[in-house]
């Protein structure tokens, strides 16, 4: 078992937990945002550990194979798009995905990369905007945070 771990800093706040049993299993994502408005918010895995410059730093989604962005479910995606996190009317949304493609160990390990959340919904790449097969159209980085090994 393999955990990891996300605290979001920014103008909204969360922390978001990762385990995975073994590199072929897939990686439950949870946790939760605060200080959201209500609604949807794209949340994406970012190529670089890097927030030096707050998230602007993280660059572009985590995209080792070069693909258009989607959804969390589409065959083809980036591996860093996990699709939209829904804040209630109270600004909180709570995670919990299941997905198959972020790994903890191995070729797509996230540890070590950013995890960002945005000011928009994730259009998953169906929307038609000039940015939607690059970034879904999610709008501005309210948060992000370098995703560590977690202490078990």
């Amino acid at each position: 078992m393999v955990k990891a771990v996300c605290v979001l800093q920014g103008e909204v706040k969360g922390t978001i937990f990762f385990e995975q049993v073994n590199s072929s299993d897939p990686v439950k994502v949870t946790g939760e945002v605060t200080g959201l408005k209500p609604g949807l918010h794209g949340f994406h895995v970012h190529e670089f550990g890097d927030n030096t410059n707050g998230c602007t730093s993280a660059g572009p989604h985590y995209n080792p194979l070069g693909k258009d962005h989607a959804g969390p479910t589409d065959a083809d995606r980036h591996v860093g798009d996990l699709g939209n996190v829904e804040a209630g009317a109270n600004g909180v949304a709570k995670i919990n995905i299941t997905d198959k493609v972020i790994q903890l160990q191995g070729a797509h390990n996230i540890v070590g990369r950013t995890m960002v959340v945005h000011a928009d919904p994730d259009d998953l790449g169906k929307g038609g905007h000039e940015l939607s097969k690059t970034t879904g159209n999610a709008g501005a980085r309210l948060a992000c945070g370098v995703i560590g090994i977690a202490k078990e």
